[in-house]
């Protein structure tokens, strides 16, 4: 008798704990009909499946072919980067909440719900910015000098404890945006507005792998370095890591756009993502053959 009754308390607690965890998403995820603009970074944050936005007003969720956006929270989120196990940003203080301004380095392993602040609150908004996917590494561009580090790029492997200051020789342009491997932290690249950099030395050197192109946006997966850039038309290219070759990727009909963010599901190879510096966002479910449009100048489809 004393059995049964512990089955069934034990069967009424895991009710009430799934109805509390079902109850939290609802009130922290409401249906999104609106606009998506001024995004600072996209990518599968966590194993949710699915597809973040980070804007200046909070985060903007695709999954399932529904649209979300977040209740709380709502800060001006920049330097995104999507993790296994959430995401890292910084940014600004939305007006819901009591952060510092900027908000220097965040993370969020709860799909934005509560907030850890690592380093640099109230001092830097870092706009350059990667983080390995499963390492958790943290590349950036320091924009100006703050309480640790002087103006320049940084590279982190202990979740900001200390930084080593990187030398980045051959790295030129303007930088517009930074990878880092997701396990490997030696291979790092930068788009810059004199093309696609990639670096093999944790960014002590860089070598150039583009030609009369303005680098776009860079992603990393174990085994690729895909990045985009624009000479006379928008280009998306995969390069492997292991021996360097490349294969063009087909883009959806981009008339003077390209791509800015590129991501890839990690439960899903062939499952990839583009926004675009007009505000289009497409999803591809066969590896690029063919494109689904997500956003239409910003606009939720």
């Amino acid at each position: 008798m004393i059995r049964k009754a512990t089955i069934i308390l034990t069967i009424i607690i895991g009710l009430l704990i799934a109805g509390c965890t079902n109850s939290d998403n609802k009130e922290f995820e409401a249906s999104f009909k609106g606009t998506v603009d001024h995004v600072h970074g996209m990518g599968y944050a966590g194993d949710d499946n699915g597809l973040y936005f980070a804007t200046h007003t909070g985060l903007k969720i695709y999954r399932d072919g529904t649209w979300f956006e977040t209740t709380k929270n709502n800060n001006d989120y920049m330097g995104f980067n999507a993790v296994d196990k959430g995401f890292y940003t910084s940014g600004h203080p939305g007006k819901d909440s009591d952060l510092p301004n900027p908000i220097g380095i965040q993370r969020s392993f709860d799909g934005g719900r509560t907030l850890e602040s690592l380093k640099f609150e109230g001092e830097t908004d870092f706009h350059a910015m990667a983080v390995g996917y499963q390492s958790h590494d943290i590349f950036l561009m320091n924009p100006s000098k703050n309480s640790e580090l002087e103006v320049g790029l940084y590279l982190s492997t202990d979740d900001t404890k200390s930084w080593e200051s990187v030398e980045a020789s051959g790295l030129e342009g303007d930088i517009l945006a930074l990878a880092i491997h997701p396990t490997d932290s030696n291979y790092v690249a930068a788009a810059t507005s004199t093309g696609v950099y990639i670096s093999k030395d944790a960014g002590t050197s860089f070598e150039i792998i583009t030609d009369s192109a303005q680098g776009t946006a860079v992603f990393f997966n174990e085994e690729n370095l895909y990045y985009a850039s624009y000479g006379t038309v928008p280009s998306l290219v995969k390069h492997n890591l292991t021996n360097g070759e490349e294969e063009k990727i087909n883009l959806p009909d981009l008339t003077e756009d390209g791509p800015v963010y590129i991501a890839q599901n990690p439960q899903n190879a062939q499952e990839i993502a583009i926004y675009t510096v007009k505000g289009q966002a497409y999803l591809s479910n066969d590896g690029g053959e063919t494109w689904n449009q997500l956003l239409e100048n910003g606009k939720v489809k």
